[in-house]
């Protein structure tokens, strides 16, 4: 009877799956889903609606500033996009050489290093989606290569980066310091990075794309009326960065994209990065005439606040709810109990935990629950399991810290129906119209999470780990697993975390 209530208690997560996979909006399969895990909560985990309801919105609560950060994310697109600072950009790119083989390349690069600037993967993809998407199509790239490079991209400072609130939480979780996590990964994200790089311009290659740097106004020129019409309805930024690219723009607009990229590394708040890149574009925007007036302004604000509402935060709140209840109902729990049973050594078990992360980021679809619902969880199994000196146990501390945030965002570039995917989707094409883009347009040529999420799992696997300064796990006999009836002392915790 225990393996059937187990199994009834995962089964939220069939249905989530399911509905996603048969086409459904995530506006519709996510609250489906919520309802079908409170009945289960409710008649199998016995649990009281009034206590069912106060865990959804507590989990939607721990969102709110995700919500703040997604609203200035998608206002700083929309400014981007119309004052003139995507198409600086994009001229700027065309200057030196840009080509459909090079701009994916470019892409994850950029990406890359204004994730780690600004902490955030959403407010990444949405200040460069509308400059590189369009970027591809004027130089006449492959839309869906360019595309996931500048998603994977977006989730590498998330991995990594110091002022990234999953890298904090994760760590934190774990007991470990952020700066000893980032030291212990270093290494292997530079490597992924740089793989990822190389894979881009080879497939570039492959697929025989132009070498020739596009020609903007002709690119232009070629798009048919009835797609400017559909811009116009759909997105009047969107036609505005065209014209701006058509016609140029002061370089000076560059400015407010290199404000951020300062304010970030200075460790300024995010969300005080993204409001300094909105206000630079209305200042710059002035001084260059592409900002008619500050009521002009306001309304694109406006407009990136309300394309941030209609959907994406609706949808985001729903998937916090089902969260929420899958939590309570300690529905992964069964899952821990599996893995001690079934892992032979202690690289096994940290095999397991890795791939424990992965499944609860697929079951819940959203990094951040994962991160604090199975965080715990892998913590847990190292400490009550594992005995070893306290560095040893830092260590594996330290590799889940990296689990729970590296498979969380990268991860979640792999998974159909996880809320990055939406938001990414969303912000697609809401600034690129001229295509209709699906999960799979992000997830089939994704290589920065392949090779993130596969390599990390392998070298663990593998100890192949050990070739990578810092990286490595400690071995056997150093670490071993704990008897069946036999407890582990875990040491006292004296650090403080950074």
């Amino acid at each position: 009877m225990g393996t059937v209530t187990a199994i009834i208690k995962l089964s939220p997560v069939l249905v989530l799956a399911g509905l996603m996979m048969s086409g459904y909006d995530a506006l519709l399969a996510a609250p489906l889903a919520t309802v079908y895990a409170a009945l289960v909560a409710s008649l199998v985990a016995k649990k009281k609606i009034s206590d069912i309801i106060d865990a959804c919105i507590k989990n939607a609560r721990e969102m709110q500033i995700a919500f703040f950060i997604l609203m200035m994310a998608y206002a700083m697109a929309e400014a981007f996009m119309s004052t003139g600072v995507g198409a600086s950009i994009i001229n700027i790119a065309l200057g030196f050489g840009l080509t459909a083989r090079t701009v994916a390349v470019v892409g994850v690069i950029v990406t890359s290093i204004l994730s780690i600037a600004t902490g955030t993967s959403w407010g990444t993809f949405a200040a460069c989606a509308p400059i590189f998407l369009w970027l591809n199509h004027i130089v006449q790239g492959n839309m869906f290569l360019t595309l996931a490079a500048i998603a994977g991209g977006a989730c590498f400072g998330d991995n990594i980066g110091l002022i990234s609130d999953t890298t904090i939480v994760s760590s934190g979780i774990q007991r470990v310091e952020v700066v000893k996590r980032i030291r212990h990964q270093g290494v292997w994200s530079g490597l992924v990075l740089v793989c990822a790089v190389i894979t881009f311009y080879v497939v570039s290659v492959a697929m025989g794309l132009p070498t020739e740097v596009g020609s903007p106004v002709e690119a232009i020129n070629q798009i048919p009326e009835s797609a400017w019409a559909a811009l116009a309805e759909k997105r009047e930024s969107a036609v505005a960065l065209l014209n701006q690219v058509k016609s140029g723009v002061p370089y000076y607009m560059v400015i407010p994209l290199i404000l951020v990229l300062v304010s970030a590394f200075k460790g300024v708040n995010t969300l005080l990065c993204l409001f300094l890149g909105i206000f630079a574009s209305f200042v710059c925007g002035t001084f260059a005439g592409t900002v008619e007036s500050p009521s002009a302004f306001l309304d694109l604000i406006y407009t990136g606040f309300e394309g941030a509402g209609s959907w994406v935060i609706v949808m985001m709140m729903w998937v916090a709810a089902f969260g929420g209840i899958m939590k309570i109902m300690d529905a992964f729990r069964p899952v821990s109990i599996l893995i001690k049973r079934i892992s032979g050594n202690v690289r096994q078990l940290m095999f397991y935990n890795g791939v424990l992360s992965v499944l609860g980021n697929a079951a819940l679809a959203d990094e951040m629950a994962q991160i604090v619902t199975i965080g715990p969880i892998i913590k847990e199994l190292v400490e009550k399991n594992v005995k070893g000196s306290p560095q040893d146990i830092e260590t594996l501390r330290l590799r889940n810290a990296t689990f729970s945030d590296a498979l969380g965002v990268f991860g979640s570039q792999l998974i159909p129906w996880h809320v990055y995917i939406g938001f990414y989707l969303g912000i697609a094409n809401a600034v690129y119209p001229l295509a209709s883009f699906t999960a799979m347009s992000i997830i089939k040529f994704n290589f920065m999470a392949y090779i993130a999420v596969g390599s990390i799992l392998i070298l663990t696997l593998t100890g192949l780990d050990r070739f990578i300064p810092r990286f490595a796990l400690p071995s056997e006999p150093n670490v071993q697993l704990a008897g069946e009836n036999e407890e582990v002392e875990v040491a006292a915790e004296t650090e403080e975390l950074a």
